[in-house]
């Protein structure tokens, strides 16, 4: 059976992060895709010109649609779009887990949750409010794995704080200087790192909602953590090298690999 990830996360209209980018990633990957959209942004490769969160009830009521009809395998969690949001999520979550772990199409007691999260866009654009980042604790207790970049980190309280929640630590070395970048899965089993040359572009945007994604998707197939890492940090850095260029600012990257995946299959007979 496809492997089913449910995206909890916001909308971004220049298609470059976000669901739109999520939901990318998963399909590239081989899994199914599903949304509860916890914002609407209007962004393009040059910033966020608005915000619009979604009243929580509806965020809830499309978790609860997916759960209770298609199941999902994992979670990943990116943009909230409140704190008010952010706690209900938690919530909803662990009823779940707790009332249908074990039940086929429904969410297991142990499902991985991914949580990346998110504040700033990259083009410096605040995507979460100081109150919504005081919720994320109870989304990083949830959580079978966190993924921040160093500013983020920093402002969760360090690796100590988050760890202390529970959640392993993917710490994205993408904000750090230097020609290369370390990547660093901090677990209770240890460290492991992933070390890459830095690949040099402005068409950058979304890095960290496709890794996320990938990861879940990775977890969702029945992965290993760290084979799920590898496999999406390698996607990630492939999308990096085919941009399609597009906009003045920062650029989506090339989620498509510079290929037509359906070009490719149309010598193939459909069947009947």
């Amino acid at each position: 059976m496809t492997a089913r990830i449910l995206i909890i996360a916001g909308s971004d209209s220049g298609g470059g992060a976000g669901i739109q980018a999520d939901i990318k990633t998963v399909t590239m990957l081989g899994g199914h895709a599903m949304t509860a959209i916890t914002a609407i942004t209007a962004q393009n490769t040059l910033g966020v010109q608005a915000v619009h969160p979604v009243p929580t009830s509806i965020v809830l009521a499309q978790i609860d649609s997916v759960v209770s009809d298609i199941g999902v395998d994992a979670v990943k969690i990116g943009m909230i779009g409140s704190a008010e949001t952010a706690n209900a999520v938690a919530d909803r979550l662990t009823v779940f887990a707790g009332e249908h772990g074990g039940e086929d199409h429904r969410l297991a007691k142990s499902i991985p949750i991914i949580f990346d999260p998110v504040m700033i866009a990259s083009s410096g654009s605040v995507l979460a409010a100081p109150d919504t980042i005081g919720a994320f604790a109870r989304l990083m207790r949830v959580a079978t794995l966190v993924t921040p970049n160093l500013p983020e980190l920093a402002a969760l309280g360090g690796e100590a704080a988050v760890r202390a929640l529970g959640p392993a630590v993917l710490i994205k070395g993408g904000h750090g200087e230097g020609e290369q970048i370390t990547d660093r899965l901090v677990t209770d089993a240890g460290d492991t790192r992933w070390t890459n040359p830095r690949i040099e572009t402005r068409h950058a945007h979304g890095t960290g909602c496709t890794l996320a994604s990938g990861i879940a998707t990775g977890l969702a197939q029945g992965m290993p953590l760290d084979a799920a890492i590898e496999r999406a940090i390698a996607f990630v850095r492939a999308a990096l090298a085919q941009p399609p260029g597009l906009g003045a600012g920062h650029g989506p990257m090339g989620h498509a690999l510079g290929v037509s995946p359906f070009d490719q299959l149309k010598d193939r007979k459909c069947p009947a």
